[in-house]
């Protein structure tokens, strides 16, 4: 048996998509007004320096994520790549299990011990050269 591989892994959802804009307003005359999404959301994150609009789409979200200052992840990570999508989001029931199984896959992590967000929302990062290019974030909702 592969390392990590005993039981389960539980994840149950994308849980969003985020994509990094220069200008949320701008962003949201595609997404909100001409697409046709709507908007349930937005908030300001000082913690990562981000504005944040949450278009909610089936059971998921596209989330749009506005650098607030260009020296944070979010703004250095536009001033390289420009905008785009940032990272793609799934819901998992234990982080910590899936962590251990992904480490255990010699798969690199950003976060080898799970973030806590103020409303009790558990995450972590994989990082992108282990997921072909791809960031991944990995949520565990609260009870």
């Amino acid at each position: 048996m592969a390392p990590g591989s005993e039981g389960v892994m539980m994840i149950n959802r994308i849980n969003h998509v985020a994509i990094v804009v220069e200008d949320l307003d701008a962003a949201l005359r595609f997404w909100r007004d001409a697409l046709g999404l709507p908007l349930s959301k937005t908030e300001e994150n000082p913690g990562e320096h981000v504005d944040i609009a949450f278009l909610p789409l089936g059971e998921s979200e596209i989330e749009l994520l506005e650098p607030t200052d260009p020296d944070s992840g979010i703004g250095k990570y536009l001033a390289k790549k420009g905008q785009g999508m940032h990272h793609l989001c799934v819901e998992v029931d234990d982080i910590d299990a899936v962590i251990a199984r992904l480490t255990g896959h010699g798969v690199e992590m950003i976060n080898e011990t799970p973030r806590v967000r103020d409303e009790g929302t558990r995450y972590a990062f994989v990082h992108p050269k282990s997921a072909g290019g791809v960031l991944v974030e990995l949520y565990e909702l609260p009870e």
